[in-house]
């Protein structure tokens, strides 16, 4: 199997590659910083390491590093300061999930290939006709109104609810979205559900980078879990922020 991972150098990104590595996977990574990333991958003969912004790519480039990947991962995000917020590009995650389905249609593969995006519980699964209070809805307006990042999260899940959809012959996709994202070592007991259980606003639970990574790496390289998860946007929790209930 060979996966592509575009986010790579990312704090949740650099995980899902360690994941997949100790699978002993083919992996391609896109970054625009690669001395951001860990010395141990630059020897990995596994690892492929392209070193560009993917909105700068050609057409044809990016036709070619999709090309015989049998799945393609964006954990891309903004990044938490002034330019990372409010600067461009503010499409960063919708415009690179248009480019990457763009060119894995435009290598027409035999089968279809896999499509993760990192997500977040704060962005409603429409299709599941989410509800929130009237407190979460007023806090979600304010959100698209000062944060782009959050309108760019909502844009980028719903094109591939839209635009791919359901049974799309060349992608299937899965919008990954974990809670408040944590750092930890080791990966741990997690929850997966079709939708939040918890407010994303005013209960949000916990959800570890690493728990994502181990996710995402499972929803590629096994083929039930990918089917249960199809064309769906499961949610993440690790289990120690869970009441014994949930």
């Amino acid at each position: 199997m060979t996966v592509l991972v575009v986010g790579a150098s990312g704090a949740t990104g650099s995980k899902l590659v360690e994941q997949l590595l100790m699978k002993e996977y083919e992996v391609k990574v896109i970054v625009r910083s690669p001395e951001k990333i860990p010395e141990s991958w630059k020897t990995n003969e596994n690892l492929q390491i392209i070193s560009a912004s993917i909105l700068e790519l050609s057409n044809t480039e990016m036709s070619a590093i999709t090309s015989g990947c049998n799945a393609v991962v964006s954990c891309l995000g903004h990044n938490l300061t002034w330019k990372g917020v409010y600067g461009k590009p503010r499409r960063l995650v919708t415009d690179a999930t248009k480019r990457l389905c763009d060119a894995i249609k435009s290598n027409n593969a035999q089968s279809p290939t896999k499509f993760v995006l990192m997500n977040t519980t704060g962005n409603r699964n429409s299709d599941l006709n989410e509800t929130i209070s009237f407190a979460e809805k007023c806090v979600v307006g304010l959100l698209r109104l000062v944060l782009p990042p959050h309108v760019d999260n909502e844009k980028a899940a719903d094109y591939l609810r839209t635009q791919i959809g359901q049974n799309n012959k060349q992608i299937e996709w899965v919008v990954v979205r974990p809670d408040g994202l944590i750092n930890d070592d080791k990966v741990s007991d997690y929850k997966i559900y079709p939708s939040p259980i918890r407010s994303a606003i005013f209960n949000a639970g916990k959800t570890s980078r690493i728990n994502v990574g181990h996710f995402m790496a499972n929803l590629v390289s096994n083929d039930g879990i990918w089917e249960k998860w199809k064309e769906q946007m499961p949610v993440i929790y690790n289990k120690s922020s869970l009441s014994k209930e949930a």
